[in-house]
């Protein structure tokens, strides 16, 4: 199968993702944990809990599309290890699979997705350090988001519920979108949050879904030297370096590419 065939086919699926991940009126169909007493205990809108539920539910529903297409599927070993899913067809070929999850900041935008790193086995393709095959082996790297919306509605989490309870509990998120886009599509200029090595997406929740990011209309090897040369400004002071640049028309020109 190739590369587009592989995402037009997993975007089929998402009706199915739908009907497991959300209610008819779109509530998340999570309420809570359950305990041998059948005690529910309510979540938080804590972004990790959401998104490693989000994905445990989904990955059921992934295995059987690949059974139906007729992919061998490999999970990481690790959590912190790319990608969370390669499928492998009949030829060999390998495709990268990141679930990734994110919320709505408002009726357009989203929080936004880490993409991976941008260091490591990104820069070196023939290294298996936190990879499960070299990252040069994929023919595409793809990432599976869910953009939900959080709710507004406040749970006790103090309160333990029973079975009896469920139609009243409320669900932490709601009204889901999901988009499957080769990573390179989505990824925007700048890291992610927080101090890691880690790529950020695109935040405009109908560029997400379309695949409109900023390295859309260049390519992907213009993706991947770019991110492949970036530097923070740790990185550069720890070389002796300055930042060579700080954003994609800061690149073009470093490249001598803005006048082409």
């Amino acid at each position: 199968m190739q590369k587009d065939e592989f995402r037009e086919a997993l975007v089929a699926h998402f009706g199915d993702f739908q009907k497991v991940i959300a209610s008819d009126v779109g509530d998340w169909t999570v309420k809570g944990f359950i305990d041998m007493y059948k005690n529910i205990y309510t979540i938080s809108v804590d972004t990790k809990v959401v998104s490693k539920i989000i994905e445990l539910m989904l990955f059921p529903l992934i295995l059987q599309f690949a059974d139906k297409h007729g992919y061998r599927m490999v999970l990481c070993e690790y959590q912190n290890h790319y990608p969370d899913l390669t499928f492998i067809d009949s030829d060999g070929n390998k495709l990268a699979l990141d679930v990734k999850s994110t919320y709505r900041t408002n009726a357009q935008t989203a929080s936004g997705f880490t993409l991976g790193a941008f260091t490591g086995y990104f820069r070196d393709r023939t290294s298996t350090k936190n990879c499960t095959f070299p990252y040069g082996e994929y023919a595409a790297h793809y990432v599976l988001g869910v953009i939900y919306s959080r709710s507004g509605e406040i749970t006790d989490e103090r309160h333990v519920y029973t079975l009896d309870d469920l139609p009243r509990i409320v669900s932490v998120v709601k009204d889901f979108t999901f988009i499957v886009q080769e990573k390179w599509r989505i990824a925007g200029e700048l890291p992610g949050s927080g101090n890691t090595k880690n790529m950020g997406s695109i935040h405009i929740i109908n560029d997400l879904v379309q695949g409109r990011g900023p390295f859309a209309p260049y390519g992907e090897a213009i993706f991947d030297d770019y991110w492949m040369n970036y530097l923070t400004e740790d990185m550069a002071r720890a070389i002796d370096s300055p930042v060579p640049y700080r954003n994609l028309k800061g690149y073009l020109r470093w490249r001598d590419l803005d006048s082409k």
